[in-house]
């Protein structure tokens, strides 16, 4: 045999090197996946350090020492909780955008690639509410525009996976079948899909929060400050913190469809357990944990929070006899 044809014969030894590294577009998810942990990393870190961002001192014309000497620095301390809870979000994304390119799309289940592109254009979407705040936050905005073809082409090519198209009407049947919602299992999955569900609809609600109101009364009474003098101090603050309020929910309505989908699903696996697991860590963690060391106490504030908390961690506890049986 011919050395050349046979070398050009051997796996690997030709063909694009672009092909070969986007493969079948979960390289690409997976990509997305890990920009959304390292952005998510760079909030926490932001928030930890009290650090701006070069153009949100642009925008404000302020350094935060300037609005850390306003009553006990409680203005910065709240941008911070909104900040700290939008890093713990993206990487609780990040981990559910993760498993689900590996698992269940690999496998090629429509339902996993739908439920990607409904978050996609949630997530992505989402950029948008700064309309209704009036800040356009470039860093943002170039992010955005980077990631999303990268996420765009990762799911033209993973979409050839998908070797069975049911009708949409298909993701209101379960398929991790319960035998009786009043067993262990069904409670589990109950306080799981009740975990989604309320994760939706507290994403939605800050998120109109922030594109109309920007605050509650509870985060009026932590400031100190009202709308009216916040704005006299600087008439740039209240759309910095809009915008940071807007992006919180906007993620947090994101991550809750991701549950809600994955939970009434997918099949119950281990992998699936330990990826929920992941993510409820980070997004509760961080979104409840923020608020202790910086004085944001408020029980009404906070009852939510814990409530998806206690549920979530109820759900998992019920729910993780039936994942590891699955897997074995």
């Amino acid at each position: 045999m011919n050395p050349v044809s046979r070398q050009s014969s051997e796996p690997g030894s030709s063909g694009s090197f672009l092909s070969a590294l986007i493969g079948d577009g979960t390289p690409l998810i997976l990509l997305t996946a890990l920009a959304l942990a390292a952005s998510g990393g760079f909030a926490l870190f932001l928030s930890v350090t009290g650090a701006f961002l070069p153009h949100d001192i642009a925008f404000l014309r302020m350094q935060p020492e300037d609005l850390c000497r306003i009553n006990e620095c409680r203005i910065v301390h709240f941008m911070i909780h909104d900040r700290f809870s939008f890093g713990g979000v993206l990487i609780a994304i990040s981990v559910l955008y993760a498993w689900l390119a590996l698992f269940p799309l690999r496998q090629g289940e429509a339902w996993a690639w739908r439920l990607l592109a409904l978050s996609g254009v949630i997530g992505f979407g989402s950029f948008l509410a700064y309309i209704g705040y009036g800040y356009l936050d470039s860093w943002h905005g170039t992010g955005t525009l980077l990631l999303l073809p990268i996420f765009v082409v990762g799911m033209a090519l993973t979409r050839r996976k998908v070797t069975s198209w049911p009708v949409w009407g298909s993701m209101l049947s379960s398929t991790w079948r319960t035998t009786s919602w009043k067993s262990s299992e069904g409670i589990a999955r109950l306080c799981l899909l009740g975990t989604g569900v309320g994760m939706i609809g507290a994403g939605a609600v800050i998120s109109l929060v922030g594109v109309t109101c920007v605050f509650v009364p509870e985060d009026i009474r932590f400031i100190g400050l009202t709308a009216v003098q916040l704005d006299a101090i600087n008439p740039r603050l209240i759309p910095l913190i809009a915008h940071d309020r807007a992006g919180f929910g906007g993620g947090l309505l994101t991550s809750g469809l991701l549950v809600l989908g994955i939970v009434w699903k997918a099949r119950p696996v281990r992998s699936m357990w330990e990826a929920m697991l992941v993510a409820g860590l980070a997004g509760f963690g961080c979104a409840i944990g923020v608020h202790y060391p910086i004085g944001y106490v408020d029980w009404y504030h906070l009852a939510p929070g814990w409530g998806g908390l206690v549920l979530f961690v109820t759900g998992m506890w019920l729910a993780r006899p039936f994942f590891m049986r699955e897997e074995s």
